[in-house]
Order: C-alpha cells, then structure tokens, then sequence
C-alpha cells in the first residue's frame, strides 16, 4: 500500500510541475529575442498587424497561466504557395497544422481546453463574423506561448494554418468561474486507479 501510494504521489507532482500554471513573468530580454525570431522570420514585413499583436501580448505578461480564445473562419479553398502539393481543402490544412502543433503544445504544458464547430445562430450583430470554429487553448504561461511558437519556427509548420483560414479573432482570457478543475480532477483519477490497484492486490 506504501509503495502504491508513493508512485501515486509521485506521479502527480510529474504532472503539477509540467501542468504549472504560475511561473516569473517573461523578462525583457526574453520579449526581444522572440520579437527578433518573428523579425528574422519577416513576420514584421509580412504582417505588421501580427507582430504588433504579439508585442501587446508579451508585454503584459504575469506569469500566470491563461486560455487563447480561437474564433476561425475558413477559407473556401485552402491558399497553399504556389508550386504546392498539397490539396485544396482548408479543412484537410488545419488538420495538418493541428497534427504538427499540438505536440509542441503538449510538450510545454499547453493543451486543447475545447474546440467546436458551428452548430447555428442565436443572437449576433448584423455585420458579424460568421465563425465557424471555436478553439480554446489553455497555456502554461505567455513564455510556454512563445517556446511553443518557436519550436516550430523553420518547420513548415504555419504554413498550413495560413492557408486554412480566411479570418480569425484571437485573444486571451482568463476564467472567472469554471467547472474545469484539471488538477482536481487528475488527483481524483490517480486516487481512484491507487485504490483500485491496491483492492486488486487485496483480493490476489
């Protein structure tokens, strides 16, 4: 039973130091390097709108985690470079970006919270948006955002996100109140399957 209950304990302090959640706000320093990454990259040229974005984000950093709110609209057809070959279907682009981020995500402690497609209309002001797409991405921290972002730099990686979608709105937010208790829920789990395990040995 001492042993089982070690290795449960154990393994919930693994997971509450890579699931974090309070870290020291990103240094200046820091902020600079990964604006010259995205400068080097041409982000700066390219989409000025972009990079201006990304400086207003990092520079109110508290080290906290927080969840990026994804509203995604796709494009008809997927806008690969051309000389591509990939297909058209923006859907199928996604897809591949999801394929080839998440573990990026994952490995800095940043995960999917909720992702859906549109499923009708309700209230919504005339000139809206009309998503399709809600995401919600929970992060560690702004500095797991960008080490995320910069373990795919060079890799083909947006490629696919940008040929997907036509519009997107994109910002933080922080919960004030929800039933998401990941950390509960987790040692939850580990005591049940401990005391499972110690049952089955009980019986053996």
């Amino acid at each position: 039973m001492i042993t089982t209950l070690l290795i449960t304990i154990l393994i919930y302090v693994i997971f509450l130091l890579w699931y974090g959640g309070r870290a020291r706000p990103l240094t200046h320093k820091e902020v600079e390097d990964f604006l010259a990454l995205m400068t080097a990259q041409g982000i700066d040229r390219e989409d000025p709108e972009l990079f201006e974005s990304l400086k207003r984000l990092l520079s109110r950093d508290d080290g906290r985690e927080f969840v990026m709110l994804n509203l995604i609209r796709y494009r008809e057809k997927a806008a690969y470079p051309p000389g591509s070959s990939f297909g058209d279907s923006a859907i199928e682009a996604d897809k591949r970006y999801a394929r080839a981020f998440f573990p990026y995500l994952l490995r800095y402690g940043n995960v999917p919270v909720f992702i859906s497609s549109r499923s009708g209309s309700f209230i919504e002001p005339r000139q809206a948006e009309h998503w399709q797409v809600v995401a919600m991405i929970r992060y560690r921290s702004r500095r797991d955002f960008i080490r995320s972002v910069t373990a795919v730099v060079g890799k083909n990686v947006m490629v696919h996100k940008w040929a997907a979608i036509d519009t997107t709105h994109v910002f933080p937010v922080r919960p004030m109140f929800s039933f998401i208790a990941v950390r509960s829920a987790v040692a939850l789990l580990l005591a049940a399957v401990a005391s499972l395990v110690y049952l089955l040995a009980l019986a053996g």
